[in-house]
């Protein structure tokens, strides 16, 4: 088998809001729908596709987790240097994100922090 690409579906509660706090963060517009709003992320252009929960749950026929309460994926967005992890972590906040860990130095070589989008869903801002 062969795969031809990989992408993201998350279950939100409210699509404008979702829209409006990744945008906020500079996030590329992928289009939009009744029942979803996509974004691009990153050079190679990673989709990540924001269902209404119930429309995700719905087609894929599996109950999803509270990304409140745990998380199953965190996904990591890699910076160009401390600085940017340092901006990451303001525009987080005035988008309304929620910080998990404070941006600090984690094994020699590596800084970063953790943030939350107003669903849940965890995000690492990471330098090396």
């Amino acid at each position: 088998m062969k795969t031809r690409k990989i992408w993201a579906n998350l279950g939100v509660e409210d699509l404008e809001r979702t829209t409006k706090f990744y945008t906020q963060l500079g996030f590329k517009p992928n289009g939009a729908s009744k029942e979803l709003t996509s974004f691009r992320v990153g050079d190679d252009n990673f989709i990540i596709h924001f269902f209404l929960k119930e429309i995700l749950k719905s087609n894929t026929k599996i109950e999803l987790t509270d990304p409140k309460s745990g998380n199953e994926i965190i996904f990591t967005l890699s910076a160009e240097s401390k600085e940017e992890v340092n901006q990451w972590q303001e525009e987080v906040k005035k988008a309304g994100g929620a910080i998990i860990s404070q941006a600090e130095e984690f094994g020699e070589g590596y800084y970063g922090f953790v943030f939350s989008d107003p669903d849940g869903h965890k995000f690492n801002v990471f330098y090396m």
